[in-house]
Parts: C-alpha cells; structure tokens; sequence
C-alpha cells in the first residue's frame, strides 16, 4: 500500500492508496504542536480503517509544512510536487491549481503532464487563508462552520477594502455599527479571499480549486465562478490533493 501524508500547519491528512491508485482509506488530524505524533496518528487511522494487519508494509511520502518531522516516510516532496500531482490525478491536462490551506495559499501552474510550471504562495499574511476566516469568524462570534451557509444567504455583497486580518476585523466593526447584515458582511470576507488569491497570479485556463477552504465552503467555489466566468474543477476530497499526490509519488519510489 502507498500512503500520503500532508503535515499542514493547521490539519495532517493521510490518504492510502493500493496498487491500482484506488483510495483505501484517508484521514484527517489537528495537526497541533505535535507533527510526529499528528503523522503517526494519521498512519495509524489510514493502516486500521482498511482492517489491514499492523505490520502490512506501507511506502510512505511526507509533505506539507512538517514533511521533516514524519520519522517513518520513506520520502519527502515540497508541498507544490504533491498538489500539482494529486490536482492533475483528477484533472489531466493542464491547468492553474489554486489551494487555499489554513495557514497558506497557492496557485500553481501546471503542464499536461502534471508537472509544475511556476507558482506563487501566500505565507507572510494571513489573508486569503483558512486563519483569515477562523480570525473574522471568531471576531463577529459566528461558528466557523456555519460562514458557508451565511453566505449563500447574503443579499447584497459588501466589498471590503483591506486584505489585512487586523484592518479587517476593524473594517467590520464599523460596518456593524453602520447595520450591515452578518450575512452580507461574510460574503464580503469570502470576496476578500477571492480577490487576495487573484491578486497572487493570473487564474489561466482551466481552474482546479484544493484545500480545507474550498472543501468547507462550497459557495467560495461559486463566488469564483462569477469572478472568472467559468466554472473552477473541485476534485473529490479537495483537502487531500496534497496526501494525495504524495501517495502517487509513493508509489513510484524504489521498493514501491
């Protein structure tokens, strides 16, 4: 079996593959202060979901924020290998990959042999990032799991005019005050996310959306759609793009 393991600053995904690059199993961790214990927790959850005996031999591939701290892969790859592969798994040809994770955000350019081109990544602010949200939900004390569906009932949309997490945050206070509707007021953060990933590159061609964001809020997906004026892929599993394309690389790794 070929297992993938994506140390993310905010979530571990593990995802197992067998030797037809069917998906056995996947998971998903917190990935805490602890990205040994949150790798192995992963592994432990991927091996016993498929009922497989214990010792069963695992080729293993490590990416994300703590590849390095993955004791038992057999492998690592930058974070920008495996989400290409894993986006390219679901979409053949070539495309702009556009991953919005907790803590970072990407936009790669692959050819249509899913190898990456170029790429642009978000790491110094917060904005345009799972913690982007987490911050304004947290400030207009809204559950993060109920921001999609307060979007998708907005009325109007508010343009926000800072990308910054601070600025934004003070941005909605005065909005609030001003009456502004909690719906219109999410609607206006998600385009704010949308327009801090524009900002990073040119979305040419063919869009393939990855990551917790776009897994967790299924309207972000449609705003871009309006934005770009076709409809972005969103694979199956959009979280696990990365574990994903680490598994498929497993798998060609001597000995796999």
């Amino acid at each position: 079996m070929f297992l993938g393991i994506d140390v993310g600053a905010s979530a571990t995904k593990g995802i197992l593959l067998d030797a037809e690059q069917r998906i056995l199993s996947h998971c998903v961790t917190p990935s805490g202060v602890d990205f040994a214990k949150a790798a192995e927790s992963a592994r432990s959850e991927c091996v016993r979901s498929t009922g497989a005996p214990g010792q069963s031999r695992v080729m293993t591939l490590a990416t994300g924020y703590g590849r390095r701290n993955v004791e038992f892969a057999d492998g690592t790859r930058t974070e920008i290998s495996c989400h290409a592969r894993g986006a390219h798994f679901h979409h053949p040809a070539a495309c702009t990959v556009v991953d919005i994770g907790g803590q970072d955000s990407k936009v790669i350019k692959i050819d249509d042999q899913g190898r990456p081109q170029s790429f642009k990544m978000n790491r110094k602010c917060a904005a345009g990032t799972g913690a982007f949200l987490e911050e304004i939900a947290a400030r207009m004390a809204v559950p993060l799991d109920q921001l999609n569906e307060m979007a998708s009932r907005a009325g109007s949309a508010i343009e926000l005019g800072s990308f910054c997490t601070v600025f934004t945050k003070t941005e909605i206070l005065a909005r609030i005050s001003e009456g502004a509707r909690p719906e219109d007021l999410v609607r206006g953060v998600f385009g704010s996310v949308i327009k801090r990933i524009i900002e990073m590159d040119a979305l040419s061609g063919e869009v393939v959306m990855t990551g917790g964001v776009v897994a967790y809020n299924p309207y972000l997906v449609e705003m871009f759609e309006e934005i770009l004026g076709r409809r972005p892929v969103v694979p199956s599993l959009p979280q696990f793009a990365g574990a994903l394309g680490a598994a498929l690389i497993a798998a060609e790794m001597p000995g796999g």
